[in-house]
């Protein structure tokens, strides 16, 4: 049998071209969308090596921006679009009907984890473009519009109570491993007035949930293992920032704050927190990045209002856009303290989604995953490229 050398070789004789190889190959393959490169990895086992280096040193893997669009009524019916930084590019997501469930409407209130949750079933999934839900019983207690967030093998579901159940700010956490609900210690008191994901923004790092009040900053967080909350955090950096919510950086907690007033905002900015998160612990907000003007601009949109923005993170990404105007979405890359901005027509609001039910949130993708994916007979067709420059801060 001919080594592959040796095959390259006859190759080259038989056509009278030289083949492309070594570093001219990798060049070419990082200016191949990501999609693309999935029937690449089949060519040969050289091919393939290169496809790993050129991922690996010249355009890595980033986090895609993950948009779904469905309609409000039943059979719920969902579209995916993913932007992939990468690639600069937008992807439609297909699937076959029979593969996602239609419990209820399609809900996140944290970055990387969907669900639908109705009076009898919960179903969700949290792997990086949804291949696999997950399915279980719902809760106890009646919810409308709870927090919900992977910590952990816990999935946890806090406030959110129906105004006939006695606790409006009840805990239940399912177990993954034992497929089993528990009933955990109730949310701090002083959520009350705002214990739904309206009102709240979560952030997980390691075995802890991170819940922010939107308005005032106010913070506890949540250990499931242990069944404790702690806190109250003041995480609004100032009196200038009238609303912020909160994400993760690695294992970071990073907020970001709307500057001004909803009429008028000034600017659009990212803080880390710094300190312990013990019981006595006082954190400091220290300024990471400024959105460029620019971008302050598209999001505001065409009326000017915004009461509060949303944020999805994961690893070194961050995607902020404003619910009210969604045809723009703000994404910033964050490596050695370089912010580096880029903005982001939203496609799945050119292709009609203004009109419908829309949740967003990140997938850090893998060539695994789409190969999965093409494997299980989900389609992904490559969409418009987007021309937009990075902006670095």
């Amino acid at each position: 049998m001919a080594t592959e050398p040796e095959f390259h070789k006859a190759e080259e004789e038989r056509d009278g071209e030289a083949p492309i190889h070594g570093d001219i190959l990798e060049s070419i393959l990082s200016h191949v969308p990501l999609i693309d490169l999935v029937p690449v990895l089949q060519v040969s086992k050289s091919w393939n090596r290169a496809v790993s280096s050129s991922l690996a040193h010249l355009n890595p893997i980033k986090p895609w921006l993950m948009v779904y669009t469905h309609t409000s009524r039943a059979p719920h019916v969902i579209n995916t679009h993913a932007y992939d930084p990468r690639s600069r590019a937008w992807v439609q997501m297909r699937e076959p009907s029979a593969v996602r469930p239609t419990v209820a409407s399609l809900r996140s209130s944290h970055s990387s984890l969907l669900y639908m949750l109705s009076s009898t079933a919960l179903a969700f999934s949290f792997d990086p473009i949804h291949l696999t839900w997950h399915h279980a019983d719902a809760p106890r207690v009646c919810r409308t519009d709870p927090i919900v967030a992977l910590v952990g093998h816990h999935i946890v579901v806090a406030g959110g109570v129906c105004e006939f159940e006695d606790d409006p700010l009840a805990v239940e956490i399912y177990d993954l491993r034992r497929r089993t609900w528990d009933t955990c210690e109730s949310m701090p008191a002083i959520l009350k007035g705002s214990a739904t994901s309206t009102w709240l923004s979560v952030a997980v790092v390691g075995h802890r949930m991170h819940v922010t009040e939107k308005i005032s900053g106010v913070t506890h967080t949540f250990h499931p293992e242990k069944n404790t909350w702690q806190g109250p955090y003041d995480l609004r950096p100032d009196q200038s920032v009238y609303s912020i919510v909160n994400g993760t950086l690695r294992d970071r907690v990073i907020v970001a704050g709307l500057v001004g007033e909803a009429a008028e905002v000034k600017s659009v900015k990212l803080w880390e927190v710094r300190g312990e998160w013990g019981p006595e612990s006082k954190l400091r907000c220290e300024e990471m990045c400024e959105m460029p003007k620019e971008m302050v601009k598209k999001v505001k949109g065409e009326g000017g209002l915004v009461s509060s923005i949303s944020m999805s993170t994961t690893g070194d990404s961050v995607y902020i856009y404003n619910p009210s105007e969604p045809e723009w979405v703000m994404g910033c890359e964050i490596v050695n303290g370089i912010c580096k901005w880029e903005s982001v027509e939203n496609e799945a609001v050119k292709d009609g989604g203004r009109l419908q039910r829309m949740v967003v949130g990140v997938g850090d993708v893998r060539m695994e995953d789409l190969q999965k994916g093409l494997k299980e007979n989900r389609s992904f067709a490559l969409k418009q490229r987007n021309q937009k420059v990075n902006l670095v801060r």
